[in-house]
């Protein structure tokens, strides 16, 4: 069961992010700070939601959270500096957005980087267990997956409208016949060794 984690009535915020393991478009993340109050029986890991109670969710966190954030790093970024630092750099950018300043930080998973001196504790399937945590897992989740879908219509070959960017075959059979896209990020291996594509 989900749950607050209150000490001594600091501002905690939860941040997660959506993309990590995709082959095109960005890596999302977002940070929330929920009031000590807010109870809702969907919120969950947002892989563990149905799209239309992630969508139904969305408007609900944003509108009953303290405040929130959502940060887009592109692939041209995510190139230069790994999908680990920009996913942490996409945390911080959704954080930097956030009024008030949180006292303290939860982060889902198990790498993370001193954000502005904040204390921070990371979390594994901290979007099981943290209701902040859950909620910035819809929110990374919900603004990424609309993200892909207006690229979809943009470049209909690659089918992003289901696959929302990540390795599947129907994608990967589309890269090889058209070629990446400037949204493809060129450091992941997009396709197999024996379809190897120069870059």
């Amino acid at each position: 069961m989900l749950k607050h984690r209150i000490i001594a009535e600091r501002l905690e915020c939860g941040t997660d992010e959506a993309g990590r393991g995709c082959l095109a478009g960005p890596v999302t993340a977002a940070a929330v700070i929920l009031p000590e109050n807010f109870k809702h029986e969907w919120l969950n890991d947002s892989k563990q939601l149905s799209l239309q109670k992630r969508n139904l969710l969305r408007p609900v966190i944003e509108k009953e959270s303290l405040c929130y954030g959502v940060a887009h790093v592109m692939p041209e970024k995510i190139d230069e500096i790994n999908i680990l630092n920009a996913s942490i750099l996409a945390m911080h950018n959704a954080i930097d957005q956030l009024e008030p300043i949180p006292e303290y930080i939860l982060v889902d998973g198990n790498k993370f980087k001193t954000y502005k001196n904040i204390g921070h504790e990371c979390v594994i399937k901290g979007d099981s267990k943290y209701m902040n945590i859950a909620a910035a897992s819809v929110l990374a989740k919900t603004y990424r997956d609309e993200y892909m879908l207006n690229l979809h219509m943009e470049y209909p070959d690659f089918f992003w409208h289901k696959n929302k960017g990540y390795p599947t075959k129907a994608h990967r059979s589309s890269i090889e016949i058209h070629g990446p896209t400037i949204h493809h990020r060129k450091s992941f291996r997009l396709l197999p060794e024996q379809l190897r594509l120069e870059l």
